[in-house]
């Protein structure tokens, strides 16, 4: 996994809606997509209101809009003055989101003591990203930990219940179901969260139906009906649960928690099932906080915990535009070929995308530093440019080290499938001690065949190369192969490795790609594995 675009050739995505999709949502850093996201529903919500599709005396236009401006504005002002306070560059666009989830979650609303509670939910919101985090990683979901809190603080200082603040969760309407799905979809797709999004809303879903056959009169499809339309787990899931920063780093690992959270949620119907009576939920009128706060916990206690410190000690050139950075941790960390770790680096003039990027470790096992890969195109980002202009001696943190597209503990025989720098997790596989006998084959799609990055520590692997790029090469190494193709295509693939049916397929590059390609190889080998750069 690398937050570098790559320069091999892309396969033609004109014939594959998904592949285009991938282009375009790749283009989009992921906070971009939750936020325009959330804006799309924004618009739809107050269209609804307009045409009067949802209750009148509740969505009142004047109510909605004061609302949405106290969220939002508080948000950013809190996250930027929290920023100062603490030091760091605050990441204006994560304060947006929160204030516009939030502004979801609580019936709007012009009284004046709601909205200062309000305020306040958005403070302590953006104060959890500071005061609930551990280098740099979020302990709980930020707006859920700002409305618990608030909930708290309410009824240790009995505030009066008129004046009180409950979620209601209210974006689970029926006018806004499809938009609303929709919209949840582009984000799960986005961030590759898919299987964990539909876990959970699935899981949840078979829960709470069971709950309410059990204890209303209700029948299966009605219960079924109103779980979906009127419960907040599709959003809660999309825009949520979702969330990296609270999520453990490998798969099996977050749909654990995915199940954990679902459980929680349908907890108030399913309990009526093992329990004579309903157990007291304190000050909690719904579990979708205590789900993402369940969840968060967890995951937490699942992923990086003990701080990470690199030492940088060089930076080499090992492509036109690609360059590997040698970091000396200073202490020894553990991960398996084909991992990632993701750097944090707040810098002076960080753009709107902030200020962490993870990277796939290419380094082997068994070396004692730790070294990652990136291309560095122009324009470049000015996270990518603070990285190279690094000096030997800086000390970085980085926030945890993952990922599920690792060397398996007993390989067959492989095909490795790369797309430009999609070359580095597999870098770490072929020259860690595990792969020692493995039966690897390794397609290259590259833009230049005389710019492959890591091309000499390619060759001393004795790895069987096909190299995939438009013009042939000015020297082939032996035991390379170049097929002469402007397209890295499953087809191409196909053709470069006769014995494909009996080998597992690893595909790594950029989305439109790895979508493309692993599509095309799918029941043509044995397995087909895939890694594509999400970003955020």
């Amino acid at each position: 996994m690398s937050s570098s675009t790559t320069s091999a050739p892309a396969p033609r995505t004109g014939g594959s809606p998904l592949a285009r999709v991938d282009a375009a949502l790749g283009r989009v850093p992921m906070y971009r997509v939750v936020s325009l996201a959330l804006g799309a529903l924004v618009l739809v919500s107050f269209f609804l209101a307009i045409t009067r599709s949802l209750l009148p005396s509740v969505f009142r236009l004047e109510a909605m809009a004061l609302t949405l401006v106290v969220l939002v504005g508080v948000s950013v002002a809190a996250n930027a003055l929290l920023g100062l306070a603490f030091r760091v560059r605050a990441h204006t666009e994560s304060a947006v989101i929160t204030g516009l989830l939030l502004w979801f979650l609580y019936w709007p609303t012009t009284d004046t003591a709601q909205l200062a509670w309000l305020a306040a939910t958005a403070v302590l919101a953006n104060a959890s990203k500071y005061l609930l985090a551990v280098r740099g990683r979020h302990v709980l979901n930020p707006a859920a930990a700002g409305v618990v809190l608030v909930l708290v603080v309410q009824e240790l200082a009995s505030v009066d219940p008129a004046h009180r603040v409950y979620t209601t969760w209210w974006i689970a309407n029926e006018p806004a179901l499809v938009p609303l799905v929709l919209a949840a979809l582009v984000v799960l797709w986005r961030t590759r969260r898919l299987d964990l999004g539909l876990l959970f809303v699935t899981l949840a879903g078979v829960l709470v139906v069971l709950g309410l056959l059990n204890s209303t009169d209700l029948g299966a499809g009605t219960a079924l009906e109103q779980y979906v339309v009127s419960s907040p787990a599709i959003f809660l899931a999309g825009f949520m649960l979702s969330e990296p920063l609270t999520l453990p780093p490998r798969r099996v690992q977050r749909l654990g928690v995915a199940a954990l959270a679902a459980f929680v949620f349908a907890w108030p119907q399913f309990q009526t099932i093992l329990l004579p009576e309903p157990v007291d939920l304190w000050v909690f009128e719904s579990t979708a906080e205590l789900a993402l706060l369940a969840s968060g916990a967890v995951a937490f206690v699942l992923g990086q915990r003990g701080g990470v410190r690199l030492r940088h000690t060089g930076t080499r050139r090992v492509g036109a535009e690609v360059f590997e950075l040698r970091f000396a941790p200073r202490r020894p960390v553990r991960f398996r070929p084909g991992q990632y770790v993701e750097l944090a680096l707040p810098h002076r003039g960080s753009d709107r995308r902030g200020v962490r990027r993870v990277f796939s470790i290419v380094s082997p096992s068994d070396d004692p530093e730790l070294a990652v890969a990136l291309r560095v195109p122009e324009p470049s980002s000015s996270y990518k440019k603070a990285l190279l202009a690094l000096e030997p001696g800086a000390v970085l943190g980085a926030t945890g080290v993952g990922g599920d597209f690792v060397l398996p503990r007993r390989p067959g025989p492989v095909v490795l499938v790369a797309g430009g720098i999609g070359i580095t997790p597999f870098l770490s596989w072929l020259r860690s001690p595990e792969a020692e006998g493995l039966d690897a084959v390794l397609v290259l799609g590259v833009g230049d065949a005389d710019d492959v990055a890591y091309r000499d520590e390619l060759v001393a692997t004795g790895v069987p190369v096909v190299l995939v790029a438009p013009g042939a090469p000015a020297d082939l190494p032996p035991g390379w192969r170049h097929v002469p193709s402007a397209f890295l295509t499953a087809d191409v693939v196909v053709e470069a490795v006769p014995d494909l049916g009996g080998r597992t397929a690893y595909v790594s590059g950029p989305p439109a790609m790895v979508t493309a390609v692993a599509r095309g190889l799918r029941r043509r080998a044995r397995k087909v594995r895939t890694d594509s750069f999400a970003g955020y």
